[in-house]
């Protein structure tokens, strides 16, 4: 259970990310309420991700779903420019959140 909260709170991570530099300098409303919920959210999941998943492997686990989707999605709406180096680089992201989640199961 803890890893599944870990992994959406790493999503919702992502949201308040985008929402963040949406809001503009918390100068338009729906941007900053999104990023408030998205925030409080995602660090209660962390939170409680955190009494059972090592701090070190929760925090690197959701630092690094938040700021892989967050790329992704900044890509795919065209706010990012796309290149074959930066899929490979969040690929490689991606590969190591999951590196850190098998090793944490084996211990």
């Amino acid at each position: 259970m803890s890893w599944i909260v870990l992994i959406l709170s790493g999503v919702l991570e992502s949201v308040w990310a985008t929402a963040l530099g949406r809001s503009e300098g918390f100068t338009k409303l729906w941007p900053t309420v999104i990023f408030g919920v998205a925030l409080v959210a995602s660090m209660g999941g962390l939170a409680f991700a955190m009494r059972e998943i090592p701090t070190g492997t929760a925090y690197a686990v959701w630092v690094g779903i938040g700021a892989a989707l967050t790329v992704v999605f900044a890509m795919v709406t065209g706010a990012e420019a796309l290149s074959v180096v930066k899929v490979l680089l969040v690929l490689g992201l991606v590969g190591c959140v999951i590196g850190l989640k098998l090793v944490s199961d084996a211990h």
